[in-house]
């Protein structure tokens, strides 16, 4: 297998946008604005170079395993762009570009088996495994790392090709990622395309595409499945949640104090998976929003390339808008900041770490998916109502249960309707486990072999047995 080295697709000249570092909410980049007619061109180049990527699977993997070191080698590069665009802390960009690597190579290391089938029929029967054409990958500005290797990886790995399209918010990291990996890779087996919509809309409707991936907001998910459907290409959609964490009567709330915090605000909230609400028994209800509230009100909130700073602005005006809004809507409806409850008086997108007493069960801080940091802690009485409060809001990602008898909290976690149960932590997933959600929360699996076998088709071949 051949390589070539960086091939950057160029934009038409003047055709760019702005790029802010939401610590600053100034300019500081622009980035290439492709023009939806142009994704005919580059749909066309990846099909082309399907038949040669898809021909050699060793050769594929050694490409792979190539791919995840020079990742490795440019994360001095990679993180502190991502921080710059995203807000993150620094730390936390190093550990996104680490798991981006560390996922590339996972999937290297996967082939899909042929396997047999018995049927009691005189012929011998097997099923194979073949790659099924160009992928588009559509990725939000929350981990553009990633979230980027979470759809291209298993696609690679798989022997397709892929158009990747970041968010406008955070097209950077990603550019220069594609780049890296353009250096490793045979000429058009990845092109990172940016710019604003409608390309993604031009994207996922393209006829020449086979798979549509995408994460994001519901409806622009279903906007993406509307899409696809033109041209019968498969889709992945993983559309968020509203996870929720069920405190037991035997927690003990100040061994698990931080984990909750962070298993809320990590990332500034802005987590799929993110802890979103927290239901906790009445007996230990004042001391579970106290804990939290003391954490929000000492975390150091700062620009995410200050070594001191635990958590970052929020990424976007927009989205901080939402959250202002969010908030402010349930202090109207009765609910009490014990800690925050308000943007902060510095230039950015920083809004202060949040956590609401008393808010109505029907507030949309609730029954909604803010994505950012306001964390809601709700009483219950009954076990069983907490349950149904946690099961009521559509969404069905994750959610966890955190108590002392495990077993008990085992058993409570088995009623959640999600995708993935924890116990005592919250939003932790291996390489190596499937990643789906139920109800609103998106369509499809990804992750281990289960995003391997989402990017193949199977075929079947019959020979008689020998006489």
């Amino acid at each position: 297998m051949t390589t070539c080295p960086p091939r950057p697709v160029p934009a038409a000249p003047g055709q760019h946008f702005t790029v802010v570092d939401p610590a600053t909410g100034e300019t500081f980049a622009q980035a290439p604005a492709r023009r939806p007619e142009e994704v005919d061109a580059l749909v066309a180049r990846a099909h082309a170079a399907w038949r040669g990527w898809r021909a050699d699977p060793a050769a594929r993997a050694a490409a792979l395993r190539e791919a995840a070191d020079a990742v490795e080698a440019a994360g001095a590069d990679l993180a502190p762009l991502l921080t710059r665009e995203q807000g993150k802390p620094l730390a936390e960009s190093r550990a996104e570009v680490a798991r981006t690597a560390d996922r590339i190579r996972y999937f290297a290391g996967l082939r899909p088996e042929p396997r047999p089938l018995v049927d009691g029929r005189p012929v011998r029967s097997e099923v194979r495994w073949r790659s099924i054409g160009p992928v588009a990958a559509i990725v939000p500005w929350n981990f553009p790392l990633q979230l980027a290797s979470a759809k291209f990886a298993p696609a690679l790995a798989a022997g397709n090709t892929v158009v990747l399209k970041p968010s406008p918010f955070t097209p950077l990291a990603t550019r220069l990622l594609g780049s890296v990996l353009a250096a490793v890779l045979p000429e058009d087996v990845l092109t990172v395309v940016t710019g604003h919509e409608p390309l993604g809309a031009r994207l996922a409707s393209h006829p020449g595409i086979r798979h549509v991936t995408f994460t994001g907001a519901a409806p622009t998910g279903r906007a993406v499945a509307r899409g696809a459907a033109s041209s019968l290409a498969r889709v992945t959609l993983e559309l968020g949640g509203n996870d929720a964490a069920i405190l037991l009567e035997d927690a003990a709330v100040d061994r698990i104090a931080d984990r909750l915090f962070w298993a809320a605000f990590r990332n500034c909230g802005q987590v799929c998976m993110a802890v979103k609400r927290v239901y906790a028994p009445a007996r230990l209800y004042s001391d579970v929003v106290e804990a939290l509230a003391q954490r929000a009100r000492t975390v150091v909130v700062g620009a995410g390339l200050d070594p001191a700073t635990r958590l970052g602005p929020v990424n976007n005006a927009p989205q901080l808008a939402r959250v202002e809004d969010c908030t402010a809507r349930a202090l109207a409806e009765g609910a009490r900041a014990a800690a925050g409850g308000h943007r902060l008086d510095r230039p950015g997108y920083f809004h202060a770490p949040t956590v609401l007493a008393d808010v109505p069960p029907d507030s949309p801080v609730v029954t909604g998916e803010q994505f950012g940091p306001v964390l809601p802690v709700l009483p219950y009485r009954k076990l069983d109502e907490a349950v149904e409060a946690a099961n009521g809001t559509g969404f069905g990602l994750g959610g966890s249960v955190w108590g002392t008898d495990l077993d008990r909290a085992e058993a409570v976690a088995d009623r959640l309707e999600c995708g993935t149960a924890w116990i005592n932590h919250h939003a932790e997933l291996s390489l190596a486990q499937p990643f789906a959600g139920a109800g609103q929360s998106g369509v499809g699996v990804a992750g281990g072999p289960w995003g391997l076998h989402g990017n193949l088709r199977p075929f079947v071949v019959h020979r008689p047995e020998e006489t």
